[in-house]
């Protein structure tokens, strides 16, 4: 019996057409979704009997274990506890995004050991696990409502091409699967990136949508300096955080990034593309840290997703950050643990020589733990 296909831009209700994917999910059948890089089936890895159906079509053996999809980056701990910091730093950044991330999976405890043999065997036989949080709103509406995670496979057959629309998909893979979830032409038409994580390093398996350099970039560590306006106190921090940096790692500051740090600043309240104040442009110059390519920028929260380190410089800004984001708390402190950096906007030149002062006094910790942070993953 052919698959049901449905044609999900003219569906009268897209949620009625994720119940019924999601029924048949439960029921041990075989699904196939649409992504952002090609079409998938999908089986619910809480289901053996989908599990063995899902085995059966893409006869895969140890070599070829499934894909897990979850529904956001936090849910890599749940499934792999005491993933590396490299491996949470890229699951923020790229997830939900076309990048797979393959890691060590856990001796004992995690989700990963509460799915039947049957999955397991099929997703995790080598001692590590392939994660995916597809950026589709299909499959993160299916994630949403099913228990449990998807494993994951190209709609396709063994050794055939990948399939890039749901009519492709079923015509390949015909009455082996229940339903078809027809959304058009897959975005990128190419696979997801491949990118295996062992402590503080990684290695691009598959080079698919996101190319090597893209993926070299996002692990780098991010350190990310909050005031208000982006004009005085966090610019400032960034550039002495920067020389402070450089000196430690034997670099120049403008090579940070080859030496696996990048350093940003951002404004609570800021005003996008404003230069640093005058006062704050001509000390840094004085300071051999020129700030006069600098613009402001907004937080944001793809800026706090992807630090992983937010240094605030007063109390208020740690709370206005985790108002909005609450999640980032392990990963905000404040710049003086116990005092607030008064803001000298409008002050004199010795207003903002002290404001500066106070700064490159209280980076040396965090600087320190940066560096040690940096190195213990090389």
């Amino acid at each position: 019996m052919p698959p049901i296909v449905i044609e999900v831009a003219r569906a009268d209700d897209v949620r009625d057409v994720v119940h019924r994917a999601v029924q048949a999910l439960a029921e041990g059948q075989l699904v196939v979704m649409p992504t952002e890089t090609v079409y998938g089936v999908a089986a619910s890895a809480c289901s053996a009997a989908g599990m063995r159906r899902l085995a059966e079509l893409k006869q895969h053996g140890a070599d070829a274990p499934f894909a897990l999809a979850v529904k956001s980056a936090q849910e890599l701990e749940d499934y792999a506890p005491g993933a590396s910091p490299l491996a949470k730093r890229l699951a923020r950044r790229a997830w939900p995004g076309p990048v797979t991330l393959v890691v060590d999976t856990p001796q004992d405890g995690g989700l990963i050991n509460q799915l039947p043999e049957e999955a397991r065997s099929h997703i995790c036989p080598n001692g590590t696990v392939g994660l995916r949080c597809p950026a589709h709103r299909i499959v993160q509406d299916v994630l949403r409502m099913i228990p449990g995670p998807l494993a994951l496979s190209s709609a396709n057959l063994h050794g055939e091409p990948d399939t890039v629309s749901g009519r492709e998909a079923a015509k390949a893979l015909g009455d082996k699967i229940a339903l078809v979830m027809d959304d058009g032409p897959a975005h990128y038409g190419q696979p997801s990136s491949v990118v295996q994580v062992r402590g503080g390093t990684h290695t691009v398996l598959r080079e698919g949508v996101v190319g090597k350099p893209t993926i070299d970039r996002l692990s780098r560590y991010l350190v990310l300096m909050v005031c208000t306006g982006n004009t005085c106190r966090s610019p400032m921090a960034e550039a002495l955080l920067r020389r402070n940096l450089a000196k430690r790692l034997g670099c120049d500051p403008d090579d940070l990034e080859d030496h696996g740090v990048m350093v940003a600043s951002a404004g609570v309240h800021a005003g996008g593309g404003s230069p640093a104040s005058p006062e704050a442009v001509a000390l840094m110059a004085e300071m051999g840290c020129p700030l006069d390519r600098h613009l402001s920028q907004q937080l944001t929260e793809q800026l706090v997703r992807s630090a992983d380190l937010i240094v605030t410089m007063t109390r208020g800004h740690r709370q206005a950050l985790l108002a909005s984001w609450p999640d980032a708390a392990p990963r905000t402190r404040l710049l003086m643990p116990d005092a607030d950096l008064s803001d000298p906007i409008g002050g004199s030149a010795e207003i903002y020589r002290a404001c500066a002062e106070q700064i490159e006094q209280a980076l040396d910790a965090h600087a320190k733990e940066i560096v040690a942070g940096v190195g213990g993953e090389k």
